[in-house]
């Protein structure tokens, strides 16, 4: 069935969710993310794949004969946005022992709602490092067959740790005898489980690197896997065609990961000069989550989180933040990346204005959340700018974000893939 409203085509399918015409978009401003510059007046032209076929000034650049382009003559367009750091089936509320009580099925189910609130946020790709019993695989192929509405998704599955570990779950007694479902001890059985993730689904492999904040019994600053477990892990998972993230919070465990091989390093919040130094040889990703350390101090005891765990987040929040704007203005590669389900979904876009206070210009925080965050994924070419034969995933905004990069909090329209998904821009 098909629908026009305000000019634009809607379809709907059987299953709920809409699915791409030809069609394009004509944008008051569009933001060239690759060039850092804003440009006036443009047309974006996109098939009935969803891939954008021509982008460029209005006077130039016309739609197809029969397709009225979508008036946001008034809006300022920009790339879908990406975050490479989320969790799409936990929410605040599964963290500490409330957790314990929360069955796959019903993790899935919370999947399902948090990808809704992502897409509709205006971050069209996501990678998710971290769900228990493949439920993010769940929620990416039901995305993936049009089933249920969210952005599009690399999972990992489990997360692979050691045991007691940061991926372990350390909150049950002895006489449980339970290891969480990707621990594995030493280079052979790491090896192992990496292939046993894939096996079931994971687009990449997510390990623990060093200790955390959210898990009981262990410290941020202490290293977990071994230089020789984590370099087993990249060498099985590249030859799989798959990249590794490592959380990895402790100074040596980031040094020890950078060697390794590991492609990111997520939350990097003790990380010295030496790491900085490797990074920048390597060519490895930080991922620096700065945003979440407000949602835990203001929230966190509200919300269930361990008592520790609050302790840990009060000595390290700000450490991390401080090694954000050393490391960014020392010249390492950064995506953008949230630890979302630490805090709610769909608030993905507060962390633009952290990274904005802690050192960047708004392009600079744009841009790790689209061709940096794309070139991370492996996805260079498909997401993370509006350019010909990308996916027609296009967010808007009133106002210029380059000025005021809040306005990222407050996205009025959202299109995946030539569907609209969202179109606040004509509300009363």
């Amino acid at each position: 069935m098909r629908k026009t409203l305000f000019g634009l085509v809607v379809c709907f399918s059987f299953a709920g969710v809409a699915h791409a015409a030809p069609g394009a978009i004509r944008c008051g401003k569009l933001l060239d993310v690759r060039a850092g510059r804003m440009l006036s007046d443009q047309v974006v032209v996109f098939d009935d794949a969803g891939s954008i076929t021509a982008v460029g000034p209005a006077a130039s650049t016309k739609p197809p004969s029969g397709i009225t382009a979508i008036d946001l003559s008034s809006a300022t367009c920009l790339p879908g946005l990406i975050d490479v750091h989320t969790h799409i089936t936990f929410d605040p509320s599964s963290a500490g022992y409330q957790g314990l009580g929360i069955s796959a099925p019903r993790e899935a189910v919370t999947g399902v709602k948090n990808a809704r609130l992502t897409l509709r946020a205006g971050f069209t790709t996501i990678r998710n490092v971290g769900a228990s019993s493949f439920t993010d695989v769940a929620v990416r192929d039901g995305i993936n067959d049009g089933e249920i509405e969210g952005p599009r998704m690399l999972v990992s599955g489990p997360p692979l740790g050691i045991t007691g570990g940061h991926c372990d779950n350390n909150l049950l007694p002895f006489e449980f005898h339970f290891k969480d479902q990707g621990v594995a001890d030493g280079p052979w059985a790491a090896r192992a489980k990496v292939r046993e993730v894939i096996k079931y689904g994971a687009d990449v492999i997510k390990i623990c690197a060093s200790g955390g904040v959210l898990s009981k019994g262990d410290q941020p600053g202490t290293p977990q896997y071994s230089f020789e477990e984590m370099q087993a892990i990249a060498t099985e998972a590249h030859k799989l065609g798959r990249k590794v993230a490592a959380h990895a919070h402790g100074t040596q465990s980031i040094k020890d990961a950078i060697r390794a091989g590991i492609d990111s390093i997520e939350h990097s919040s003790l990380i010295d000069d030496e790491g900085i130094a490797l990074a920048k040889e390597h060519g490895t990703y930080l991922d620096f989550d700065i945003y979440n350390d407000d949602y835990i101090l203001q929230e966190g005891a509200k919300a269930g989180m361990l008592p520790e765990s609050i302790e840990k987040e009060k000595k390290i929040g700000r450490l991390q933040r401080e090694n954000f704007r050393h490391a960014w203005e020392s010249g390492t590669k950064m995506a953008f990346a949230t630890d979302a389900g630490v805090y709610p979904h769909g608030d993905n876009a507060k962390q633009f204005a952290k990274m904005v206070e802690w050192g960047m210009k708004p392009i600079d925080a744009i841009q790790a959340a689209t061709i940096s965050a794309a070139d991370l994924l492996g996805w260079a070419n498909k997401v993370g700018a509006i350019e010909t034969g990308h996916y027609a995933d296009i967010i808007a905004v009133n106002g210029d974000p380059l000025s005021n990069v809040r306005l990222l909090e407050s996205v009025k329209f959202v299109m995946k893939g030539g569907t609209v998904v969202r179109n606040d821009l004509f509300a009363k």
